[in-house]
């Protein structure tokens, strides 16, 4: 009789490991998803300032060497 509860209670835990597997698996995802949106969401806004930043410069340059 103790293995059969024994075999039940393994039985249990599997399936509460395949509950908690697709339950929580898409938010986790989800979660994931969202981290990595805002790091490239940062890392094109970085680059987009350093492009402005650039231009800025370039153009500063040019009246200073028509100045001349």
């Amino acid at each position: 009789m103790k293995n059969g509860k024994d075999v039940l209670r393994i039985i249990g835990m599997i399936l509460l490991g395949v509950f908690v597997f697709f339950v929580v698996l898409p938010f986790a995802l989800k979660l994931v998803g969202i981290t990595f949106g805002i790091i490239i969401g940062l890392a094109i806004l970085l680059i987009k300032v350093a492009v402005t930043l650039a231009i800025g410069y370039l153009i500063l340059v040019g009246i200073r060497a028509l100045l001349r």
